[in-house]
């Protein structure tokens, strides 16, 4: 990923080391392109790659505001249908344990598509005027989003210990 964005893979943020390395990688088109060419053509602002155990298995698109500007959501979910295809019927909602943080804090759900290896879905930030889109392996996502639980729950019991060891060594 790393030539193909001009970004080096040393700059890849680690999630998580274990039971599984998860490591983001962000890329924005303006460092790799001029900048008044990315900021006449290109709507997107911010791209971040998400690795499970090195392979790929989210991408985020983060979309300029100004360069979309005007664009409504049936304008944005209509460009995006014509590389994905019509978007399927909205899904029930999702637990709270079926969902990471990054489907939390993208805003409202515009519209999603789905096929045998992917999954897309647009979203309005809930704060600003801004399109996130978001385009997953489901089969990688699942065992991401495992490997992202377990790793809270281990963190959280080395946290415990710690606590213990340090309460017995004050005791003593």
């Amino acid at each position: 990923m790393a030539a193909l964005t001009g970004v080096e893979a040393s700059t890849a943020t680690v999630v998580h080391q274990r039971p599984a390395l998860m490591q983001d990688l962000e890329w924005r088109p303006s460092r790799w392109t001029s900048a008044k060419l990315a900021a006449q053509s290109d709507p997107v602002q911010q791209v971040t790659f998400s690795f499970y155990t090195d392979q790929l298995f989210r991408v985020v698109v983060d979309y300029d505001r100004e360069r979309t500007d005007g664009l409504t959501d049936v304008d944005m979910a209509d460009a995006i249908s014509q590389t994905y295809g019509e978007p399927v019927k909205p899904a029930a909602k999702q637990t709270a344990a079926a969902t990471m943080s990054i489907d939390n804090d993208s805003g409202t759900p515009i519209r999603r598509w789905e096929g045998a290896d992917y999954a897309v879905a647009l979203y309005r930030s809930s704060y600003a005027t801004t399109f996130r889109m978001i385009v997953s392996s489901p089969r990688l996502d699942a065992l991401a989003r495992t490997a992202a639980a377990q790793s809270l729950r281990l963190d959280a019991r080395e946290s415990a210990a710690a606590r213990d060891r340090a309460a017995e060594e004050r005791s003593r």
